[in-house]
Formats: structure tokens, C-alpha cells, sequence
């Protein structure tokens, strides 16, 4: 079997759309080696353990997504909720091209979880650079540091990273929505912070920034969508779903269904331009059937987006125009991707801003 996963790890390295530097690092460390023997590959059920069927375990771990590899904090529940994984490959490659690391580079790690991530960066970073990784959870953590042993990373239990110390590029494999001043506060001035940034920390989009520190702030452009598991300390909770059992109040149309908004790729475009809202997908009753909504959700304020363009909703904002301005405003710029929007993160941390430079517009999020 072994021989078979070595064959499935080369066939995951040339799968990654990466430079060749980058490649070479991940062909060094086998993923299968750092995933552990039991992994979650449901929302429900039993977790799945290699000994009982190894080809099956193998699957998920040689797949292009991540791999869950801790649920509900290492405890019990009614799901599987993930605690702690192996991020997407690609995912990951498109971090470290992000971040610039080189060989010398000292790097700063939020978030150890399988190691699998701290191994690659060290063989990048070299003899002359330096890993550091920090794990919140002491059994994730204590793994870890015997999958790393011999590889020169540094892994520390510890939620947040250690004082006088100071780093070129800082690394964060979990989601947050207020950045963490230790996390800057340990990068040097000119250097890169990478990570998963969300306005809402009940948003199940994630997408990666990359910031630059210069000058006491924090800015740069949006790079690619991504789903993160959340900062531990930054949990939503189990908010309610909104609208349910209220009249479906006529509130609007938008020029494009549900369906189409969902299919679009402007779903998180249009999160980052509307603070306080929290902005997702679901299923309701519609024409006799069921049919995929985009609901919308603002302290009482609630709106969903029908498969007909239509909106329903009720409450102080006015949720249906405000998704329709900020719809209108995409297509007038051209429909951007992602990377035509910025965040920026300065010294007073009531909120963050986030720009589109092809409209000419900005947002203010408030962060609690």
C-alpha cells in the first residue's frame, strides 16, 4: 500500500498549479505521512479509520480538498463539526506563492494542525530561514511535533505567537474576522500577512488576503476564494437561520435569480460590500416545489433572493435594494473577481475597509 500512496502523492504534486520551487517542496513531504489514521469525510456518521479500510482513507487524503482530521474540538456531538484539518492543496501552494517564501525567510505559522503545511515551509525557507508554528489545541499540537521531528520547525501550544520575535512572513490557516494585533505586531515592517478573512464570522466564504505592513497598517488585494475552519476564539455559534415563519413580504427583484447569483461567482464580491449583513445559500418551499434561495440576514432584518429574481423580507434595512445596489455596482464595474478587492487594516480596529478599485467605491465593516 505504501508504494500505491507514493504513486497517489506524485500524482497530487503535478496536479498543483504552482512554480516549480514550490512544487519540489511538496514532493519532498507526502501528504499521507502527516494525515492521521482517522479522518471525518461526512457532516454525519462515524469518522473513518485507515486500518478498517485503507484505500477508502486514502481517497479523501490524495483528493484536491481538504481533509478534516479533528471534530468538535476532539469531543462528541450531533455533527461533525471541523476543528482542526489539512488544508487544500492548491490552497495551500497559493498561500506560499502569496506570501513570498524563500529560502532564508522567517515564517511565522497560525495554526499548525497536521504539520503538513510547517514541513513544506521549511523546505523552502532552508537552513538559513526559520518555521515557526503555533497550535492552540496540546494534542493536535503534540502530533504534530513528532510529524515534524527532524524537519527544524519550531511548534509551539500556544494561541498566540512568541514575544521579541519577529518574522518576514506570517501564515494563518484559520479564518478570522478580527485580525489579531499579535499576528502583526510579530511581522516585520514591509512584510507579508496571508490569510483567511471573512467581515462576518458566521460567513462560510473565506477568502485569502494578502496584506503588507507599512507604516502601522495592514493592506492589499483579495487572492482567491477559500473556506477556513474559524479562529477558536472567533466562533459564531449556532445563529438562527433568518425569516423562517414570517410572511413572504414583497421586497424588491433583482435582474438575476437565485440560482444564477448563486452560479455567478459574485457571491462573496458581494459580502465584502455589505457590512453586517451575513449572506448565504438554502432551500425553501417555492412553485410547488423546492427551490435554492440566497437569504440575507441583519440583526431582525431578514430577505431571501427567489429562483425568479424575486425578493421577499422585512425589517429596519432594507436588505433586497441594498443586494440590488451592490449587484448594480458589480456590473457596472464589469463583473470583478475577487482580486479587484483590497482590505485594509489600520491602527484603529473599530473597522476594516475594503475597497473596489474598478468601481471607485469602499466599505466600512464594522469589527466587534
Amino acid at each position: 500500500m505504501t508504494g500505491d500512496l507514493e504513486t497517489l502523492h506524485a500524482a497530487l504534486v503535478k496536479r498543483l498549479d504552482t512554480d516549480e520551487t514550490i512544487r519540489a517542496a511538496f514532493a519532498v513531504h507526502p501528504r499521507h505521512r502527516f494525515i492521521p489514521d482517522m479522518v471525518w469525510t461526512d457532516a454525519l456518521g462515524l469518522p473513518l479509520h485507515r486500518a478498517s479500510d485503507p484505500g477508502r482513507w486514502a481517497r479523501p487524503v490524495y483528493d484536491s480538498d481538504a481533509v478534516t482530521t479533528q471534530a468538535n474540538d476532539g469531543g462528541s456531538g450531533p455533527r461533525n463539526e471541523p476543528s482542526s484539518s489539512s488544508s487544500a492543496p492548491q490552497v495551500m501552494a497559493d498561500m506560499i506563492a502569496t506570501a513570498k517564501i524563500d529560502e532564508g525567510t522567517r515564517v511565522l505559522e497560525i495554526g499548525t494542525g497536521t504539520g503538513w503545511n510547517a514541513a513544506i515551509l521549511s523546505s523552502l525557507v532552508g537552513e538559513k530561514g526559520a518555521v515557526t508554528s503555533v497550535e492552540i489545541d496540546p494534542g493536535v499540537a503534540a502530533l504534530a511535533r513528532e510529524r515534524l521531528s527532524g524537519t527544524g520547525v519550531t511548534v509551539r501550544t500556544a494561541d498566540v505567537p512568541p514575544t521579541r520575535e519577529v518574522f518576514d512572513a506570517v501564515i494563518a490557516t484559520c479564518a478570522t474576522t478580527r485580525i489579531r494585533e499579535s499576528w502583526s505586531g510579530a511581522l516585520a515592517e514591509g512584510g507579508s500577512l496571508v490569510l483567511p478573512w471573512s467581515p462576518n464570522p458566521a460567513a462560510h466564504s473565506t477568502p485569502i488576503v494578502a496584506l503588507t505592513k507599512a507604516d502601522g497598517r495592514s493592506a492589499g488585494p483579495f487572492v482567491r476564494e477559500a473556506a477556513f475552519i474559524r479562529d477558536r476564539g472567533q466562533r459564531a455559534g449556532d445563529l438562527p437561520f433568518p425569516g423562517p415563519g414570517r410572511p413572504p413580504t414583497p421586497a424588491g427583484t433583482l435582474p438575476v435569480g437565485s440560482v444564477d447569483l448563486i452560479g455567478s461567482g459574485m457571491m462573496t464580491p458581494l459580502l465584502l460590500m455589505m457590512p453586517g449583513v451575513r449572506l448565504g445559500t438554502g432551500v425553501r418551499p417555492f412553485q410547488g416545489g423546492h427551490g435554492r434561495i440566497v437569504w440575507m440576514g441583519a440583526g431582525e432584518s431578514w430577505a431571501y433572493v427567489w429562483p425568479d429574481g424575486s425578493v421577499t423580507g422585512e425589517g429596519d434595512r432594507a436588505l433586497g435594494s441594498e443586494l440590488a445596489d451592490a449587484y448594480r455596482c458589480l456590473s457596472d464595474a464589469g463583473l470583478p473577481g475577487l482580486s479587484a478587492f483590497s482590505l485594509e487594516v489600520g491602527p484603529d480596529q473599530g473597522s476594516y475597509k475594503v475597497e473596489c478599485a474598478l468601481s471607485g467605491r469602499h466599505w466600512n465593516h464594522p469589527i466587534d
